[in-house]
């Protein structure tokens, strides 16, 4: 056991990029991590980090070592997962990054019925629009949404995201419920903070594309709050879906512009390609893809 140990400090080390950021995560002394690593290479008898006061980097035998280390310890904790009953043998804990206003009212349900699968995993959630730096920060996985430039991550799609322009029935009848883009152009828009300046981007039923710049009446970066400056009057929203959807069920909120198709995006599930992926991300995000399925209620 304590050379499983060893190898889980190893990987870890090498995925923080260091001995100082892998104590934290792990939340052992520094010196206590830096001996198990000489302990390690002393048994070995081969240098498996070059380390100065800057940065380390992998020998040769070092990153041979961590991908087999990191194959290792996915085979043990498949192993664990078979032999105990597998809807009860997820423990520990699993640190999640997910988005504040699709976290707290689309997450919120589907983590509960898994929690309640397996009462022995700890999870520890943070709610948060802010980009998370996932190894960094320690977490073992993110759910994003959009469009993924970071290449140094494996994600998985969860979930189809579609967004919308809307406005409030007072909102319409006071200015108009535009048809076209050339109408849309003299509206006020209630936009999100990481929304392209360009403008809005719309395709017709002959996939012709228009990009529609308008002015921004109010930005933020909380879309519920977007959605509450729509309600009460103040302009056209360009929200996903998911924020909407009960507004629009409910006549408070109406979509316009729609005989044109608006930005289709994705929910994934994110984290770092080199890290080994322990039995319970793989069986979290297998869960939430089957949860919310290739049309979420909110698409319906």
């Amino acid at each position: 056991m304590g050379q499983l140990e060893n190898m889980q400090i190893f990987i870890k080390v090498v995925e923080t990029g260091g001995i100082t950021k892998a104590a934290e995560q792990l939340n052992l002394a520094k010196s206590a991590v830096s001996k198990r690593l000489s302990e390690i290479e002393k048994q070995l008898s081969v240098k498996l980090i070059n380390r100065t006061t800057r940065k380390s980097s992998l020998t040769e035998a070092g990153n041979a070592y961590y991908q087999k280390c990191k194959l290792i310890l996915e085979e043990v904790d498949d192993l664990n997962c078979q032999i105990s009953s597998v809807q009860q043998s997820l423990n520990g804990a699993l640190k999640l990054a997910v988005p504040l206003s699709f976290g707290v009212v689309h997450l919120v349900k589907a983590l509960e019925l898994f929690a309640k699968q397996h009462p022995s995993l700890q999870m520890d959630l943070d709610f948060s629009d802010r980009y998370i730096d996932l190894v960094e920060e320690g977490f073992d996985l993110a759910i994003r949404i959009g469009t993924l430039a970071d290449s140094s991550m494996h994600a998985r799609a969860i979930a189809p995201i579609s967004h919308i322009l809307c406005a409030s029935p007072e909102y319409l009848a006071l200015n108009g419920s535009p048809s076209t883009p050339e109408q849309l152009k003299s509206h006020s828009l209630l936009r999100y903070s990481r929304m392209p300046l360009a403008g809005i981007e719309l395709t017709d039923k002959d996939n012709k594309k228009f990009t529609v710049p308008m002015e921004s009446h109010c930005i933020a970066n909380n879309g519920d709050f977007l959605k509450a400056m729509a309600v009460s009057g103040h302009g056209i929203a360009f929200l996903p879906r998911f924020i909407v959807w009960r507004e629009l069920a409910n006549g408070t909120l109406e979509s316009v512009m729609q005989n044109y198709q608006l930005a289709q995006m994705k929910a994934y599930a994110v984290y770092p390609q080199n890290r080994y992926l322990p039995k319970k991300v793989r069986m979290l995000i297998d869960f939430l893809s089957e949860h919310f399925g290739e049309t979420p209620y909110w698409e319906k």
